[in-house]
């Protein structure tokens, strides 16, 4: 998924906590998705984050040619004005967006 493109709001938003759990039935089980969905995109954005400044990485050992690298710091500062993982995670979850399948809940129709 592009974060980029995320409409999820940059601030903490107050939600109304009665629609949250209508879809799970429990407000803990809901909070329990959003969390294991925000922890995935952290490591998403954490991979792709690193995979970019990788390409900045000094393999030398001289202390003297450290320098600052002002495209390096443009995509840190970018990273850092995107919205927190569980921001965007709650935002797909109130849209519709998210799937989950909980082992605790058969089907008992035989």
């Amino acid at each position: 998924m592009d974060y980029r493109k995320s409409k999820a709001p940059l601030n903490t938003v107050s939600r109304n906590m009665n629609g949250m759990w209508k879809e799970t039935g429990n407000i803990y089980e809901t909070v329990v998705i959003i969390g294991k969905r925000a922890n995935q995109i952290s490591a998403e954005i954490k991979h792709e984050l690193d995979k970019k400044l990788q390409e900045f990485a000094s393999f030398s050992d001289n202390l003297e040619e450290v320098f600052e690298n002002c495209e390096q710091i443009e995509i840190s500062r970018f990273y850092e004005k995107l919205p927190k993982p569980t921001l965007i995670a709650t935002k797909e979850y109130d849209d519709g967006c998210l799937y989950w399948k909980s082992p605790i809940k058969k089907d008992i129709s035989g």
